[in-house]
């Protein structure tokens, strides 16, 4: 008799979700079955709620969407070596080939044939979820399932943050989203100077102070690049995180950034975004970082480092908590921008 479960379910190509009831999936040789604990509502999760133009080009249905996650393994494949039911675990969200140029040379981050946990094969929003086990990341036993349902995004901060020296710099976090404001953190942990958090949500910019930042911008009432330059007496920010993808955004970040300094371009601009590449980066000097996902698996242990020794405090950025059956009103929230991190409890 086929197990079943509640998993919310990415059905129709339209607007919205639904729970309802599914197979439980079966674990091949490579691959593991979490009993998912705790999960957190990702931006991406929202684009595919919504279902704007990038899910109408990207998302497979229909799907249990969703994919940063805790949980505890509960079955694993025969030919399983690096996991053991009963292990406490998170995942890497990227399912990659492996033989590619890209996976052979470091960077399977980028690798062209990746398949995306719970975008484009089943995710975690659900009883239980299963990932191949080269994917698996041990969680310390100390780590609350709510804050290492957080470490996949926590990885893009950190890859965004520390992709080059940050240490006694400037730094400007633009759009201070989770995302933003888990990198407001990594830089304070890891040894910056002044942190600029910018952004145009009030409850956000509150959220960055008590993360870290020094300064707050609120963009909609002053000019972004110039307020930075005047709080760097001139000299622009030595690194800038672009976490919105607001195409003004994104050319005021350039603008702001010092002569020589770094920008990690994390956010997706919906459409094209005209810069004046010879003002604003061949003549500056400008060192820019495109930044996607974590690098696998260098990030995920620079995270468990930050975390297990205490670097990181992300507590404050969870200000709501839901089960899956309360999921519209988790969805609206989020949304809105008026939160931090959305943690669904699965136990609960």
């Amino acid at each position: 008799m086929t197990r079943t479960m509640i998993g919310l379910v990415k059905e129709e190509r339209k607007p919205g979700a639904v729970l309802k009831e599914v197979p439980v999936p079966t674990c091949g040789p490579h691959e593991v079955l979490v009993r998912v604990k705790a999960s957190s509502i990702c931006g991406t999760d929202v684009h595919i709620y919504k279902w704007d133009d990038w899910a109408a080009r990207t998302v497979v249905t229909p799907n249990v969407f969703g994919h940063e996650f805790a949980g505890v393994v509960e079955a694993i494949g025969d030919e399983v070596t690096n996991v053991k039911v009963g292990d406490y675990v998170s995942g890497e969200g990227h399912v990659v080939c492996g033989v590619c140029k890209a996976c052979r040379t470091g960077n399977a981050h980028v690798c062209r044939n990746t398949k995306s946990f719970g975008i484009t094969i089943p995710g975690c929003f659900a009883e239980y979820a299963v990932v191949r086990a080269s994917n698996i990341i041990q969680n310390d036993p100390m780590l609350p399932f709510d804050i290492a349902c957080l470490q996949d995004p926590l990885g893009n901060a950190v890859q965004a943050a520390l992709s080059g020296d940050v240490v006694g710099k400037s730094v400007a976090v633009i759009g201070v989203g989770p995302i933003g404001l888990m990198a407001i953190a990594v830089a304070k942990a890891c040894g910056s100077g002044s942190v600029y958090a910018v952004d145009i949500n009030p409850y956000r910019l509150a959220m960055a102070k008590s993360m870290g930042a020094d300064v707050v911008i609120n963009s909609r009432e002053v000019p972004m690049a110039q307020a930075l330059m005047e709080a760097t007496n001139g000299e622009g920010v030595e690194v800038v995180l672009e976490m919105s993808g607001h195409p003004d955004a994104i050319r005021d970040a350039l603008k702001a950034a010092a002569m020589a300094g770094r920008v990690s371009l994390l956010g997706i601009p919906t459409q094209e975004v005209p810069l004046d590449l010879a003002q604003d980066i061949i003549f500056k000097g400008l060192h820019i970082e495109g930044i996607t996902g974590r690098r696998m698996f260098d990030t995920w242990y620079q995270i468990k480092g930050l975390l297990g020794w205490g670097r990181l405090d992300l507590a404050p950025l969870v200000t709501h908590h839901f089960t899956l059956n309360q999921y519209e009103e988790a969805f609206e929230l989020m949304a809105s921008g008026n939160c931090g991190k959305i943690v669904f409890w699965h136990d609960k």
